[in-house]
């Protein structure tokens, strides 16, 4: 009796993702943790006079089948493949009252830790100009022996690390370059923006790298990635004074190229309201910058200006940033932090999770919780830790991401 019952229930599910889902038909989900949703998008192009529209996109997310977070949101067959078989989405750090787990997540394999820093000036960040932000990490180990009997919310310590007057709100993080954290920091009052280099083991010693373009003061770094040449390139956005923490930007909005081998400094892009986020494809030859123009720290919001993922040309001989074109428009928030997977999809942070695209920028699927992500890292393959704030998120799927270490 139980085996029949099972075997229709099995049935009407089939029929229900066949009838209400662009998944081919022959297509099996298995989700043992009810976690997965697909949508049809067909049967949700027209809203319609007289319904309600998401007139503030920071705070209403499109959910239309009114699923529980957290959960993965499937608009394209090939999330499926993204998140593989019994996929599940869980909490593994929580602190209700501080925003310990913004930005800067960085996996370091031979101990398998999350690095990550806490939210620079901003709700529940617990700094401002006359205190600075965390760089702290996490265990992975732990979270793997809290989670034994199977994917559940656990509340596994997150540790601090304490680090010297040098480092200043730290926002962005890669690595492991050369064996080493690059962090960049966006400086404090009349303390410099710069880009430095942690070691990931006690004691965590850093050495500065660069903290200025010819004599004038970067804004607020921002984000990170390293080249296939070990050439660095980062951004620089002045989100330090739109958080109060910072004077008035002395240099445009900007993303730039160092050479640390020989010192060299350029701009690489400079047709972007707010450069943030940025990630390599798989080949090197493309990258992706996100633009957070409407994002305006404690002035607010503004819906008119950028929360788009921009791609350009990598110039094969100097690295210059060509053929800027548009990637993807984020539908919540702006994509902040992003990364590239296996696959080559483009992962975005956005107001409501994290957001994927396939390589031709059509939103696939979405880790969807609800709340607001800045940035995620691949802990290998089949670990996506999501930094949401006052809590860290870890997602078990299939795909893993592309390798960020150098050297």
């Amino acid at each position: 009796m139980l085996n029949l019952l099972i075997a229709v229930v099995v049935t009407i599910l089939s029929l229900f993702y066949a009838y209400h889902s662009t998944v081919p038909q022959d297509r099996i989900i298995r989700d043992a943790y009810g976690q997965i949703s697909v949508v049809n998008q067909l049967n949700f192009n027209v809203i319609g006079a007289g319904n309600s529209f998401r007139d503030d996109p920071h705070h209403r997310y499109f959910n239309p089948t009114n699923h529980t977070t957290p959960f993965f949101q499937v608009f394209e067959d090939e999330f499926l493949d993204v998140i593989g078989s019994n996929p599940s989405l869980n909490v593994i750090s929580f602190d209700p009252i501080f925003a310990f787990a913004h930005e800067a997540p960085v996996w370091v394999p031979d101990t398998d830790e999350i690095f990550f820093c806490s939210n620079a000036g901003g709700d529940l960040g617990r700094s401002d100009i006359g205190h600075n932000n965390q760089v702290a990490k996490l265990s992975m180990k732990e979270v793997a022996q809290a989670m034994a009997e199977g994917p559940v919310d656990v509340n596994v310590p997150q540790y601090k690390i304490d680090l010297p007057r040098s480092v200043q709100m730290t926002n962005g993080g890669t690595g492991l370059y050369k064996g080493q954290i690059l962090l960049t920091n966006e400086g404090r009052g009349d303390l410099p923006a710069n880009l430095v280099l942690m070691n990931p083991h006690s004691p965590y010693n850093v050495s500065i790298l660069l903290d200025h373009f010819y004599g004038r003061q970067f804004n607020s770094l921002n984000d990170v990635k390293v080249h296939s040449s070990g050439t660095i390139f980062f951004t620089d956005v002045p989100y330090g004074y739109y958080q109060h923490f910072k004077p008035n930007p002395q240099l445009p909005n900007q993303v730039y190229s160092f050479n640390p081998r020989t010192g060299a400094i350029r701009v690489v892009a400079d047709q972007l309201d707010k450069p943030n986020g940025l990630a390599f494809a798989r080949d090197y030859k493309t990258v992706y910058v996100s633009d957070t123009g409407s994002l305006i720290g404690k002035f607010g919001h503004d819906l008119a200006l950028p929360a788009t993922i921009q791609e350009f040309d990598v110039d094969p001989k100097t690295l210059a940033f060509k053929n800027q074109r548009v990637f993807a428009y984020a539908d919540s928030g702006a994509p902040d932090g992003l990364g590239v997977d296996e696959f080559g999809n483009v992962y975005g942070a956005c107001f409501d999770g994290v957001n994927v695209w396939n390589p031709s920028g059509t939103l696939i699927g979405k880790f969807f919780l609800g709340t607001k992500s800045a940035n995620f890292a691949f802990a290998g393959k089949g670990r996506l830790v999501i930094l949401a704030e006052t809590k860290i998120y870890l997602a078990q799927i299939k795909a893993g991401g592309m390798s960020l270490m150098y050297g």
